[in-house]
């Protein structure tokens, strides 16, 4: 019998994970959360995150219980993924000086140019991503999907034809477009 995959939502904060998480949940996928961390005005429809994936290093035995459903975990996380599981990951990249800077904002820093972005962050962020990216290639537990944010905000519906695409082609994407909201997309460069 084949089990379902886990659907893994990741990439770096800030780079439209939680976006995703709402195409996924619009869309007919079972997306885990325990809302402990509230909407905000940075991320005013939530974060769609589970405390326990904080803990995957200690503890990732629970994750057996989430085949067919979709969880949220950042990149450098990935790694504590059980290697006994399918995993579908969805990838989402992001401008890096979107990130820096949606980063500084919400750490309620004034971003009023380029200038004002940490470029030594921005190294470590490209180095990392480099890094986890050739790794995620060679799990062959693990089928990877990179889905570019801002692409994503420029045509939701080709990026939920996609989405749908790779976890199979079962879920509604125009439910999954229309939770694409480009007045929430504020750090623009």
């Amino acid at each position: 019998m084949i089990q379902d995959p886990i659907i893994i939502v990741s990439g770096l904060p800030r780079s439209g994970t939680s976006l995703v998480m709402q195409m996924l949940d619009k869309g007919g996928v079972e997306v885990v959360t325990d809302n402990v961390r509230k909407a905000d005005k940075d991320n005013p429809r939530g974060y769609f995150e589970l405390e326990k994936v904080l803990s995957l290093e200690e503890d990732n035995s629970w994750l057996h219980s989430m085949r067919g459903k979709a969880v949220k975990v950042v990149s450098p996380l990935l790694y504590d993924l059980l290697f006994t599981e399918k995993f579908k990951i969805i990838f989402v990249r992001r401008s890096m000086r979107e990130i820096l800077a949606s980063q500084a904002v919400m750490l309620g820093e004034l971003v009023q140019d380029e200038a004002t972005s940490d470029p030594e962050m921005g190294r470590a962020f490209e180095k990392h991503l480099c890094t986890v990216l050739q790794w995620l290639d060679r799990q062959h537990n693990m089928e990877v999907l990179t889905i570019n944010y801002n692409a994503l905000i420029a045509a939701p519906s080709e990026g939920a034809r996609i989405i749908n695409e790779f976890l199979g082609g079962n879920l509604d994407e125009s439910a999954m477009a229309v939770a694409v909201t480009p007045s929430l997309y504020r750090q623009r460069f």
